[in-house]
């Protein structure tokens, strides 16, 4: 009887030690997942910010650069197709990340156009609106490289939390799976040029 209460014992120590630890990776888990779910949404905000930027800028140039309708139109069409991306963090798959960096290029694309299509008006050029919005959009630029950083690192600390043992045991059991990277070629990291 002693034997078996003393192996009961061990038995719901070991439970209870495991239970313990479950709770704790579970924790660890979800606190990183959360991390990258704020890091996201950092992201977002500041490709947010450049597109809030967007029809101050078209504005100013339309004033100036009244002919270059198809440049104007690129950058609107661009914006446009970026804001209508909806990517939840929850539901952050590696295409689904791809399609977002793809469409945040054509944005990047069409505003280094428009800004190339302001060297050809001086007078544009020289308006203080117009290099203001110049500054905050190199500024945004800046901003969103950082964000993109600050996403991968805690993309990463989740991912190795993920797949490291014996956390991973319980990351398979309750659905934790890796979340994908923001890969941005060395161009989408760039600011647009800015020559006066």
């Amino acid at each position: 009887m002693n034997n078996m209460k003393k192996s009961l014992w061990i038995v719901l120590a070991v439970v209870a030690v495991l239970a313990v630890w479950g709770y704790s990776v579970y924790n660890g888990l979800v606190e990183k997942e959360e991390a990258v779910h704020g890091a996201w949404s950092n992201v977002e905000t500041q490709y947010q910010r450049r597109s809030d930027l967007i029809p101050n800028l078209v504005n100013t140039v339309k004033g100036y650069a009244a002919h270059e309708q198809q440049t104007l139109a690129a950058v609107v069409d661009a914006r446009s197709k970026a804001t209508s991306m909806n990517v939840d963090a929850d539901d952050l798959t590696p295409e689904r990340l791809a399609a977002f960096q793809q469409a945040q290029e054509g944005v990047r694309s069409a505003l280094g156009r428009l800004i190339a299509v302001a060297e050809n008006y001086p007078d544009l050029k020289a308006n203080s609106n117009f290099q203001e919005l110049q500054a905050q959009l190199e500024g945004t630029e800046n901003r969103i490289a950082v964000a993109r950083t600050a996403f991968n690192e805690k993309t990463q600390a989740y991912n190795v939390a993920v797949r490291r043992f014996p956390a991973n045991l319980v990351a398979g059991i309750l659905s934790f799976g890796q979340k994908p990277y923001f890969e941005a070629d060395d161009s989408a990291a760039q600011a647009p040029e800015v020559a006066f």
